[in-house]
């Protein structure tokens, strides 16, 4: 039996194809107005989880980024520090080989010892340093002063390091304690320790022996003040590495991501004159068939 086509059945079709041509022409049209041809996930379901994947790890390498600041500012902050330490261990080396010489009289020794207790106050300053209201040499007890004047060289601070997370995987101690920089109450060679025992030895009452003495400490002291200056410096030459690491991965996935969410522009430019110009024949041809009407069936 052949199927009889009714006006409302073509009618129906053609509604139908004209709004299926004008749903491609707004699709071309959005990706226009936004640049992107993932405006909702339906555009491209596997598109999408990859782009979700790209702005997560994004996301991530952004709050690295921020971390590797943070750590770049500690460890120059350190360095900074103890350039400042070190000149006074120096000072104080200088102090002590011109206090050796036999020469001096009483009253020079005693404007050393003046001088000494003066660098015994800068080097507990430092000592007590802070950056942001953290005190840098009390490992994680950053809230709490490490030294006090009267009694540093009796006093040992927090030995715990604060490390922070530069990568997936990747953490870094920023500080140092002040046990490895000042020495602790228990070593010979404590940098308060020293420096009081370098007073004390410029006494009348006192002798060269003792001088001597406190002034291989001091050496000692001295060396391992390098040390801890040098590992800083590897410490920020590593975090230097990661942040060229992190700046290229956020470019590559950058890329990838505008690859996946991006439109063409010329090419979309393209399909949206192509899909307007389906949808205004669609209109027009649908024009010529719902142009007959029940006067026309009656003629």
């Amino acid at each position: 039996m052949a199927l009889r086509v009714t006006p409302g059945m073509m009618h129906g079709n053609l509604m139908r194809n004209v709004t299926h041509n004008l749903n491609r022409m707004e699709n071309q049209q959005n990706m226009l107005s936004t640049g992107r041809k993932l405006n909702k996930p339906s555009d491209d379901p596997v598109g999408i989880t990859y782009s979700l994947r790209y702005r997560s790890e994004l996301s991530m390498n952004e709050q690295y980024e921020k971390n590797v600041t943070t750590a770049k500012a500690q460890l120059e902050h350190t360095d900074s520090v103890l350039g400042q330490l070190n000149d006074i261990v120096q000072r104080a080396q200088e102090l002590v080989t011109q206090a050796l010489n036999d020469t001096n009289p009483q009253t020079a020794l005693d404007a050393i010892a003046i001088e000494v207790d003066q660098l015994y106050e800068q080097a507990v300053m430092i000592g007590n340093d802070s950056m942001n209201g953290k005190f840098l040499f009390n490992g994680q007890m950053t809230n709490v002063k490490p030294y006090d004047i009267a009694v540093a060289d009796t006093q040992d601070t927090d030995t715990e390091k604060t490390l922070i997370t530069l990568s997936a995987g990747i953490s870094v101690p920023l500080n140092v304690t002040g046990g490895e920089v000042f020495g602790i109450s228990a070593e010979t060679d404590n940098l308060f320790k020293v420096l009081k025992d370098i007073k004390n030895a410029l006494t009348p009452t006192s002798n060269k022996t003792d001088l001597a003495a406190a002034y291989a400490k001091l050496n000692s002291r001295f060396d391992k003040v390098l040390n801890i200056r040098s590992e800083i410096g590897a410490r920020t030459n590593r975090v230097d590495l990661i942040d060229t690491r992190l700046q290229d991965l956020t470019l590559n996935l950058n890329s990838l991501q505008g690859e996946t969410e991006d439109a063409d522009m010329a090419e979309t430019i393209m399909k949206f004159t192509q899909e307007q110009s389906v949808y205004q024949a669609s209109l027009s041809t649908g024009a010529k068939i719902i142009q007959p009407s029940l006067i026309d069936f009656l003629r």
